[in-house]
Parts: C-alpha cells; structure tokens; sequence
C-alpha cells in the first residue's frame, strides 16, 4: 500500500459519531472515479489494512464483508486517507471488475468518464491491450497491440509525428483539429510510456512535486 495511515493516526478515527461506523468512500486509484461508498467499523478498518482488500461492515448482514467475496469483483488497497475530522475515510483503490450490483463499474453510473479522468482508464484499457495474447493472425491484433510490440523506436516515432501534428494544428487555428491530434498524441505517448515501463501516475506524481517545491500561486 503507497499510503497507509500510522497506528497512531488509525487510534485517533472517531467511531462515535457514527454508533461505531465511518462511512468509506471508494474512489479508482487511476481514473479518480468515485465507485461506491460503505461503512467500516473498527475491525473492518484493520482487516482492510491487514489484507489490503477493501472490507466493510454489512448493516443488513450484521457482520465484516470483504468487497467481492462472492461475485469475486474485489478491490485491491493502493491508499488509505482519514478526513481532517477523523470520521470518514477515503480509500483509493484498483477493482477488479464492476462494483456495483447493477453491473456497473461504479454506483455512481451518472459519473461518466468524458473529463480528464478518462486519460487513467486509457491507461488502463492500454494495460489490458497489451496483455493480451499475441494471435498469428495480424487483423485479429488490436492496433494498441500491434503498436506496442513494433517496439521502441516506432513508438517514439508515432509521439513525434503526432506532436508536430499538434502544433501544425494550433498555427492553424483550426481548434477541432487541435483537440483530435492532441487525443492522438495523448494516445500514442501512454502507448510509449508503457513500452518503457513508466506511466501516467508518475508523471503525474513528478508535476505534483514540482508544483509544491516551486509554490506557485494563483495556480
């Protein structure tokens, strides 16, 4: 787990306001995405870290249940967070497979993915492309797998070719074509970060420390 509380900020949760529970909010570790929301009492919160599987406490069945351990769609612990007042915890996480009953990756099916979160699910869906078994048969490959196994060099070349596409498109002015070559330069550098084993969250986490080492105001 990347964020884990100390023993002494877990001592500190107030599970009074709640008649002994905090209510859990899900979020996806990549895309951001609110998934669902539940309640944890004191034994949930530890087996949770324990096992760094997402637990809760079922209200209606009255005792711990481990997110997924019938439908098998459980959600793996990246990172725990406690709100400033000790009672609600925020906890980020990688599912695997829709959470809510309806089928749904979240319960919040109105949260649709058409903002910058969508880059993290890209990321993902990039993940799942390449993993994917190589077929004798090119037309049956997908072109994320195709790409991603020309190698390095064609990789880094598509990046270049799409960031000049890019700024012809803004001398231009012509703002549609600019948004549609930025997706696919967008596209083809996470192709390329994942070629070389890095990724979104790390640059992500480099802009983060920049930011905070630099201060900038009025951000």
């Amino acid at each position: 787990m990347k964020n884990c509380p100390t023993p002494d900020e877990i001592a500190q949760l107030d599970f009074g306001k709640g008649n002994g529970l905090l209510p859990a909010v899900v979020q996806h570790a990549r895309t951001h995405q609110v998934l669902m929301v539940g309640f944890m009492n004191e034994e949930a919160v530890q087996k949770t870290l324990a096992t760094e599987q997402v637990t809760f406490f079922s209200r209606t069945k009255n005792r711990l249940w481990t997110k997924g351990e019938s439908s098998g769609n459980t959600v793996a612990v990246v990172a725990l967070h406690i709100d400033c007042d000790n009672d609600t915890l925020l906890i980020r996480g990688e599912p695997k497979g829709p959470l809510c009953h309806t089928g749904s990756e979240s319960c919040f099916s109105g949260d649709l993915l058409t903002d910058s979160r969508f880059l993290g699910k890209l990321s993902h869906i990039i993940d799942a492309r390449v993993a994917e078994e190589v077929t004798q048969s090119e037309a049956n490959s997908s072109y994320t797998q195709k790409l991603f196994h020309s190698g390095t060099k064609r990789c880094a070349q598509k990046v270049g070719e799409e960031g000049v596409e890019v700024a012809l498109a803004a001398m231009s002015g012509d703002r549609r074509e600019l948004v549609e070559e930025s997706a696919d330069l967008l596209f083809h550098l996470l192709v390329l970060l994942k070629k070389n084993g890095s990724s979104l969250e790390e640059i992500g986490a480099l802009l983060s420390t920049r930011h905070d080492r630099l201060k900038m105001p009025n951000d």
